[in-house]
């Protein structure tokens, strides 16, 4: 889980999720970042966070992000299976435009036939699994004390944003 400079952008938790969820996504090399750090609060995600994740990535690929609450860097993204490709910030939007134009080219018909011929996703029952454990694990003091903490710590900044997972990590849980 590498490091990102000025500029980045970063999409954590409803974010990510937006981002798994998507049929196709790309990301800006040395200025893209993904993470899942709800278990750093003591939760599991949701919104359908860990039924697209595995849907995209290995098994063990899965928990390393969901449990390890890191942020992980377009290469490393890419290299999961997270998104598609990561490339230069100055090639990203040519190469998405010139992908889009190549579908949008395609005879009628075809785009959708390819979506309707992968193996179907129903991942309702997951989604149904993850509620129930994120709301459990919500009503849990360690929840409390740990998104409390992050609060208190300046989580909600704009400094405390670029820090997230070392704040999340330095909160104690011994008063528990």
């Amino acid at each position: 889980m590498g490091p990102l400079g000025g500029g980045r952008s970063v999409a954590r938790g409803g974010g990510a999720e937006f981002i798994a969820a998507c049929d196709m996504a790309f990301a800006a090399i040395g200025r893209a970042g993904l993470g899942q750090i709800e278990a750093l609060m003591g939760i599991v995600p949701s919104g359908g966070a860990m039924q697209y994740l595995s849907t995209r990535t290995s098994h063990g690929r899965t928990l390393e992000v969901i449990l390890g609450g890191g942020l992980f860097i377009a290469e490393e993204a890419a290299a999961y299976g997270w998104i598609n490709r990561a490339l230069p910030a100055a090639e990203l939007d040519n190469f998405v435009d010139s992908l889009a134009r190549h579908f949008a080219a395609l005879p009628a018909g075809v785009a959708p036939a390819a979506k309707r011929v992968l193996p179907p996703d129903d991942l309702s029952a997951g989604f149904v699994r993850e509620q129930s454990e994120w709301s459990r694990l919500f009503a849990e003091p360690a929840a409390e004390l740990l998104i409390r903490g992050g609060l208190a710590r300046g989580a909600q900044t704009v400094d405390g944003e670029k820090r997230l997972e070392e704040i999340l990590r330095e909160i104690p849980l011994q008063s528990l």
